[in-house]
């Protein structure tokens, strides 16, 4: 080939037809008429074996191979074959910026020049050594999904970014792991060969940053530039290849910054995602009011737990926030086993017009509560759903609104128990709720319950608005500040719930799914909670998944107990199938949790309330029991909301400072590989860094462990039982 210009040794292989032709060594070349720009094919020439097999509905590159099967010969055959092909596509992708950009630096196309020279012997390689595993190169389909992604390239700095930024770094890692298991599987060749491709590789990801930090933003560093330049559905999670290689790219010259950020990010590869978004107050939204009523407090939980649904995301789902949570947090995620999902940012309460999510496929709507605030958020995703999903309500119906009220919760257990009479374990009818409408209905109930014996009673607002719902109610009299609350409370249209305060023994929530075709049990939660009935912390026990708390059971227990620790489940699931049907009536499809307990009832024995309130969304008991996943076997996980008073109680002047504390005094231990799971230890589900009144933690202990002394000391409640 001497004195053949690159231009014609670029369209050989770009439009050839035979694989001689794309993988022959060039002679001498020349670059003195590199010609106009050439628009790139729909597809390259290819002989007919080797053309690409049609494209898959969601464009992904499924046939990615794994390690099995690299024992006998036809296993390792197919594993280079796919190899093969990649290396063929970098050839002609090669061959095509060559011809896209004609009028870029000469030390640039002299540089691609050498790299493909490297693919065509890596190429060449691979289809010798698969003829000797008796596979025959265009044996089996072959993708083109590279191509469809990176021909298209619309600058060189898209070219550096796409292919050595992206590509070929995940090499580094694909090549070490391929090496290591074709080494395992006896096979000393291969995995030579993909020793030398590893060392090529790590020059062919510098050649390309050394021209991607010439051309990028200077504004910007390697990581904002490499990010910003890839065109969805490129992503940095495609320049990994599982675990991250750190040696190989410091070798190459990427920063440590690049090489963290990189190491943390998420992005789905071809899955099409959940979107999960923390709207912890949706009442607020159903009752019509804007996010700037909500209190202080209140708008600090929503901020510093945004981040709270990474305990429910899987693998390359997408979380919505604010601010994209820091590295160090991230990073405590993947040291802990949990995936990293994406961020996408939200706006004033809406995705951004830029985000990808506009033009990527969903595979499902998650966020925290279906509430005119979430509807505005993501209804604008929902044509991005397949048919077959969950679609979201395009408005919030009245019936469904309603089910976020305590007095939907007490009218739906009031219901329930007139088809259980005869189940003596469970609460009478006059612990139910009452609904009211006005300061007189108020009294009357009052004083119903009075005259039943019931001397202290509960006044709960019917949607929780203000952070203080409920009003305590202790004889010898109401007071007249009381009696306001009780009016301005009654006079709302979703009402007041009067009930008798009961002495409980041992809260706990069931978790379920409302879909179309039913409702899903997700399991049972224990629910600690302090003097005043509010939430300290959710546990989750070896079982809990199909059956209550041991306290549950241990607290009902009385002779001729064993038939009722059996009953106690049936009955439960039964009613959180009964809640589910009314649920999906009133037009509510998703998470459900439903609050109980266990009390002492005045003769001194136990009972079951079996409905304090109907959640139709997420809860931390939902979020407990998701979390579950990652803990090893035989363990309790117990989920807690630290804020400030606990802050104060173990003398840290931080946020950052208690999650320190907490982790040192519980250090996170994983199981051993290949499943790791955490088998002690302490996360936290929010970025300390970035919290300001909120922390909240996940623990995992071994059964019948006592509880770490920091978490233990903040408990204003009875400790979580063993």
């Amino acid at each position: 080939m001497g004195g053949v210009e690159l231009r014609e040794f670029a369209e050989r292989i770009v439009f050839g037809t035979s694989l001689g032709e794309k993988l022959a060594a060039p002679g001498p070349l020349t670059d003195d008429r590199p010609g106009p720009a050439v628009a790139s094919p729909d597809t390259p020439g290819r002989p007919a074996g080797l053309r690409f097999k049609p494209q898959r509905g969601g464009g992904g590159d499924a046939g990615f191979p794994g390690t099995r099967g690299l024992d006998t010969d036809e296993g390792r055959g197919r594993v280079l074959h796919y190899f093969a092909n990649h290396e063929l596509l970098a050839v002609e992708l090669m061959a095509m910026a060559l011809l896209r950009f004609p009028a870029a630096p000469a030390a640039f196309r002299h540089g691609v020049l050498r790299t493909l020279r490297d693919e065509q012997r890596h190429a060449n390689e691979y289809i010798r050594r698969m003829a000797e595993c008796g596979v025959e190169f265009g044996q089996l389909p072959v993708s083109g999904h590279l191509w469809r992604l990176l021909a298209p390239m619309p600058s060189p700095l898209d070219y550096v970014a796409g292919l050595p930024l992206t590509f070929e770094q995940a090499n580094l890692d694909h090549s070490l792991a391929f090496g290591r298991a074709f080494a395992d599987a006896g096979d000393a060749a291969t995995a030579g060969l993909l020793e030398s491709i590893h060392h090529d590789e790590i020059a062919h990801v510098a050649h390309g940053l050394k021209w991607f930090r010439r051309w990028k933003d200077p504004e910007h560093d390697d990581w904002e530039a490499f990010r910003t330049t890839l065109r969805f559905p490129l992503s940095p999670s495609r320049a990994k290849g599982g675990d991250v290689d750190v040696p190989s790219r410091r070798a190459a010259g990427l920063g440590e910054d690049f090489i963290r950020e990189l190491r943390v990010h998420g992005q789905s590869r071809g899955r099409a995602p959940a979107v999960h978004w923390f709207n912890p107050f949706a009442e607020h939204a159903v009752a019509g009011l804007p996010a700037s009523a909500l209190s202080a407090p209140r708008r600090a939980l929503a901020l510093d737990l945004e981040t709270l649904p990474v305990g429910m995301a899987r693998k390359d789902d997408v979380v919505l926030v604010r601010s994209e949570p820091s590295v160090a947090f991230r990073e405590s995620l993947l040291a802990a086993g949990i995936p990293v999902p994406e961020f996408e940012i939200v706006e004033d309460g809406a995705l951004r017009a830029d985000s990808n999510l506009h033009a990527r496929a969903i595979g499902e709507l998650r966020p925290w509560a279906w509430a005119p605030d979430s509807i505005r958020c993501l209804g604008s995703l929902a044509r991005r759903l397949p048919a077959s999903a969950v679609q979201p309500p395009r408005a919030l119906q009245p019936a469904q609104a309603a089910t976020f009220g305590k007095p939907w919760s007490a009218n739906f257990l009031r219901q329930w128990l007139a088809s259980h009479p005869r189940v003596p374990w469970l609460c009478p009818g006059d612990v139910v709720g009452t609904v009211v409408h006005s300061i007189a209905e108020a009294r009357a109930a009052i004083e119903a319950l009075r005259r039943g014996g019931h001397h202290r009673v509960v006044a709960k607002a019917g949607l929780d608005l203000a952070g203080a719902g409920q009003l305590r109610l202790w004889e010898p009299e109401v007071l007249p500040s009381q009696w306001a609350w009780i009016e301005s409370r009654a006079s709302d249209p979703a009402g007041l719930v009067v009930e008798p305060w009961l002495e409980r023994i041992a809260d706990f929530s069931i978790q379920c799914e409302v879909l179309p075709g039913g409702t899903r049990l997700v399991g049972f939660a224990g629910l600690e909670t302090d003097l005043r009935g509010q939430f300290v912390a959710n546990v989750a026990e070896p079982g809990h998944a199909r059956r209550p708390p041991l306290a549950v059971i241990r607290a009902m227990a009385r002779p001729g107990g064993m038939v009722l620790a059996r009953d106690i489940p049936s009955h439960m699931v039964g009613l959180a199938m009964a809640a589910g049907e009314a649920l999906k009536s009133a037009g509510h499809h998703g998470p459900a949790g439903i609050d109980a307990f266990v009390y002492r009832d005045p003769g001194g024995g136990t009972r079951l309330k079996p409905v304090v309130e109907i959640n139709p969304r997420h809860t931390f008991g939902r979020v407990t029991l998701e979390l579950m996943r990652h803990a090893a076997q035989s363990t309790r996980g117990i989920l807690r909301i630290h804020g400030m008073r606990e802050l104060r109680a173990c003398g840290a002047e931080s946020m950052a400072g208690l999650a320190a504390r907490l982790r040192a005094e519980s250090p996170v231990v994983l199981t051993s590989p290949p499943a790791p799971r955490i088998a002690s230890g302490t996360i936290c589900l929010n970025d300390p860094a970035r919290a300001r009144a909120f922390l909240a933690t996940f623990t995992v202990q071994p059964m019948g462990t006592a509880m770490p002394s920091l978490l233990a000391a903040s408990n204003p409640a009875r400790a979580v039982a063993s």
